[in-house]
């Protein structure tokens, strides 16, 4: 009886485990499927099998690679444990002799049955490093030259870049093994010498010669990892906040005592193996010895260095450090592409002059409305229904009637939230409200004296200047999207649409195709929704689009590259398009200093001290089609990544012309690049220790101001397109004006040739007092006209908002421009534009819109130039000196 209850126990387990197995491999191969499927519907089924073999390949090569190491030394010494017939017919004669013979037996013939499972379990846990590195071992195997040497060891940057991380890697991992083997082995052996009989005769040549190889080779690997240290004293932040990088004691006091610990390692094994194996040697393993101890001494001993700093540093700094802290400069502005940045001297002057007359010719493309008050404005006269949502305003510029507009525009999203509680079922999220509609766009400047202006409009997308949608829906946005099922059987009623049986014409390309019984099951499991497999609205055509934000949907595709926190859309006759910039970063770039940035869809803080704007990401709102352009050919980890993975990456003249033009210089990168450059921009090694122009950005109420966009072309920056980012600079402590960054594309070619980005910098003289954003604050803060109004407006259910303040370059001048708006104080909030403050000099004018603004302030300006002097007659002027030519802030004609 008992034996029929510990069978069935014994059934009842195996069957409960086997089932656990099952579930665990369904899940996953689920999973797998998925992936396959989603990305085989966007045509990167190949990409999805490349990447699988990457990793797996890798994976399975380090495993058995470091499986067979352990598992042929461990059969090695086995053979070689030295005992012979005669030994073992001597130890069968007693008890302990034949327990001693069995155990020997087992080492000698049991490899199979010991060390097999030995070796892999060790393989796996030394190999571990490299499953979650296998990416950077791409970059390893096909990353190109850099053909820029970094300035100590003469090493391409790319070895820094891609090779180094993984030879840190092998290294330590090599070590590990070595270290094990050599414990292991030696084990072995000594098992041998107290088992056998005549245990005091000499070890067998071939054990000492294995013996001694493994420990020469852990000498090398020793060796080896010195000289990698040598290599990470270029990434040493010691210095920080003077500089990064090596100084004068590391690369003359640590650098030799790390060369002679290399050295004196491997010195130190040869002589000790000699000594072992012919009795010679022993003095010279006694130098090595003590040389490596006292190389290793010295560089742990703290106060040799600490008196080499204080007595040769410290007293001449820039002399002693000069050298360094060139390499410092020279490093950290090619790592983020600093060195291309043109610098323009400008002396800013102000003189009681009629404003250009270019000017007016702009002032249509001055962004009086600020994308962030936009935002509830759209919300509350565009929404239309509830469930639609506008997450983010964008700037862009269009020609429209032949003129280039700017113009602020959002994407009119699916948010499924914003229904009342008791529609937000399973089928109306998932099968009936599956997308959003259309976008609203409006004029960058409007007046504060007449109604609101759009280009495009409401849910039947009303134009009057042309803007149109062939397919306006957007099933793939910045929302936080669930999956959806579409075409399905649903009827719909009053859901907008290209065609008003949308749901049943869903014609994109992207989507998982719920073919058949086994893909809905699959599915249904993917999802943990058994409602998707009893459902009866879907059928065999329809398909499940998940992954529906772009950000998840990019990162899924390509993991390594980072993304920037403002994706735009696009709107073209045919669909609508949203234009995500991609970044390559890496924290291995040599002597350069490292920053943090949180990445869009990140956790926490990127660490790097390299960065490139590599790739401009297409995705089709509607049909959900992922394309990635090349932007920066120049960047070596982008094209590692193009050749690792054959035909994702397109070169960025195949981007459609429409999309191309819509191109712009992100925010992040320039806040990235002007928060480095803030200091670095000093690359006299003498200013560069005195920090004493370090800038800062620009700040109003303590709070930095945004870089925005602005539709101009600058004198001295005719060379990059007519659409700009600005990003004003102050310096460190202070709030006058210190420099104007200006970056953009480069006009190219209309095959998309020739693409490049830039940063122009106006550096004004420090000798002449320039007003910052807060300063021109401060002065509208004091204007008592504009005071009177504001607490005025203040008393009459209203709330006066003051928007950013915005610099425009008017010849060697600044014309700042400040819109005002009212809010009311009650329960639905709609900005209203109402008053443009504009400040020239110390002049500070308010009226209802820029024309009235120019012309006010034209008119004070008049009014301070006051009569010209006559001279005496027969007097004759005094000379001048000539003028020294400076470029024009102005914008062109």
């Amino acid at each position: 009886m008992g034996n029929w209850k510990r069978l069935l126990t014994i059934t009842a387990a195996v069957l409960i485990g086997l089932l656990l197995l099952g579930v665990v491999a369904g899940i996953s191969l689920t999973h797998f499927l998925m992936d396959f499927w989603w990305f085989s519907s966007l045509d990167y089924g190949g990409y999805f099998w490349l990447r699988v073999l990457y990793r797996y390949i890798l994976s399975g090569s380090v495993t058995i690679f470091f499986f067979l190491i352990f598992f042929l030394n461990f059969w090695a010494a086995s053979r070689y444990l030295g005992v012979d017939q005669d030994d073992f017919a001597a130890m069968s004669r007693s008890a302990t002799g034949t327990r001693s013979l069995n155990l020997l037996r087992m080492f000698q013939t049991g490899s199979l049955q010991v060390y097999t499972p030995l070796s892999l379990i060790l393989a796996i846990m030394v190999a571990a490093p490299f499953y979650q590195h296998w990416e950077d071992a791409l970059l390893f195997a096909f990353g190109p030259d850099s053909n820029v040497l970094d300035p100590y060891f003469g090493h391409d940057i790319s070895f820094y870049l891609m090779r180094l991380p993984i030879f840190e890697i092998v290294q330590s991992v090599l070590l590990v093994t070595s270290i094990i083997l050599i414990i292991a082995i030696t084990i072995l052996y000594w098992i041998e010498h107290h088992l056998v009989p005549a245990e005091r005769r000499e070890w067998p040549v071939g054990a000492k010669l294995h013996l001694g190889g493994l420990i020469m080779i852990t000498a090398l690997i020793m060796a080896w990892g010195y000289i990698l240290e040598r290599d990470d004293l270029l990434y040493l932040s010691k210095h920080e906040p003077i500089f990064f990088g090596p100084g004068f004691v590391e690369m003359r006091y640590f650098l030799p005592l790390i060369w002679v610990s290399a050295l004196t390692v491997i010195g130190g094994a040869v002589c000790g193996i000699t000594y072992v194996e012919i009795g010679r040697g022993l003095r010279g393993l006694i130098a090595c010895v003590v040389l490596f101890f006292l190389a290793l001494g010295l560089r742990h001993f703290e106060h040799i260095p600490e008196i080499l700093d204080r007595f040769v540093v410290k007293p001449n700094p820039v002399k002693v450090e000069r050298e360094f802290m060139a390499n410092n400069i020279e490093a950290t502005q090619s790592a983020y592409d600093l060195n291309r940045i043109r610098t323009l001297n400008v002396t800013a002057e102000w003189s009681p002059e009629t404003i250009d007359p270019h000017v007016r010719e702009h002032l249509h493309n001055i962004p009086i409305w600020d994308p962030g008050f936009l935002d509830d404005v759209y919300q509350q006269l565009q929404g239309i229904r509830p469930y639609y949502n506008f997450t983010d305003v964008d700037v862009a510029r269009y020609e429209i009637k032949g003129v280039t507009e700017q113009v602020n525009l959002a994407a009119r999203e699916i948010n499924i939230d914003k229904l009342p509680r008791e529609a937000q079922n399973w089928e109306n999220t998932h099968l009936r409200y599956t997308h959003g509609y259309g976008a609203v766009i409006t004029p960058a400047s409007q007046s504060g004296d007449q109604p609101m202006q759009w280009f495009l409009r409401d849910l039947n997308l009303q134009s009057d200047v042309g803007f149109s949608v062939e397919k306006p829906d957007i099933y793939f946005g910045t929302e936080n999207l669930q999956y959806a099922v579409v075409p399905n059987k649903l009827k719909i009623v009053d859901i907008s649409s290209f065609d008003m049986e949308s749901s049943q014409n869903y014609t994109g390309k992207d989507g998982v195709q719920i073919s058949s019984l086994f893909r809905k099951l699959i599915t249904a499991i993917y999802f943990r929704d058994e409602k998707l497999f009893f459902s009866v609205n879907i059928d065999g055509n329809s398909k499940v689009l998940f992954r529906r934000n772009i950000t998840e949907r990019i990162k899924t595709l390509t993991p390594y590259l980072s993304l920037d926190g403002d994706p735009y859309i696009v709107v073209t006759p045919k669909r609508m398009y949203w234009i995500q910039d991609a970044y390559t970063t890496s924290n291995w770039y040599p002597v350069s200093k490292s920053t943090k940035f949180k990445f869009r869809g990140d956790e926490k803080p990127t660490e790097f001290n390299y960065i490139r704007n590599s790739v401009k990401i297409v995705v089709d709102a509607f049909g959900g089609s992922t394309d990635y352009y090349i932007a920066d050919p120049e960047d070596p980890i982008i094209q590692g990544y193009r050749n690792a993975y054959p035909g994702l990456f397109k070169d960025i003249r195949e981007m459609p012309p429409l999309l191309r033009e819509q191109l712009r210089y992100p925010r992040d990168i320039l806040s990235i690049k002007m928060g480095v450059y803030a200091k670095y921009h000093q690359t006299d090694p003498a200013l560069f220790y005195q920090q004493a122009e370090t800038w800062d950005f620009a700040k109003v109420n303590d709070k930095p101001v945004e870089p925005y966009y602005l539709t101009t072309l600058l004198v001295g920056a005719d060379e990059l397109q007519d659409f700009v980012l600005l990003n004003p600079m102050t310096p460190v402590g202070r709030s006058n004006l210190s420099a104007l960054a200006v970056a953009g594309n480069q006009k190219f070619g209309a095959d998309g040739s020739g693409f490049k980005e830039e940063i122009v910098v106006y550096k004004f003289s420090r000798e002449v007092q320039v007003d910052g954003p807060s300063q021109v604050s401060a002065l509208i803060d004091q204007d008592p006209e504009i005071a009177r109004l504001f607490s005025l407006w203040d008393q009459r259910g209203s709330h006066v908002l003051r928007g950013r303040i915005i610099l425009l370059p008017i010849g060697r001048s600044l014309l700042y421009v400040q819109p005002i708006y009212l809010v009311s104080t009650g329960n639905i909030k709609i900005p209203e534009l109402t008053r443009v403050i504009l400040s020239m000099g110390n002049i500070v004018v308010m009226e209802t819109s820029l024309e009235e603004a120019v012309n006010k302030l034209e008119a004070r300006i008049k009014a301070i130039q006051g009569p010209i002097p006559a001279i005496p007659a027969g007097a004759k002027p005094a000379p001048q000196p000539a003028p020294e030519k400076q470029p024009s802030l102005s914008p062109m004609p």
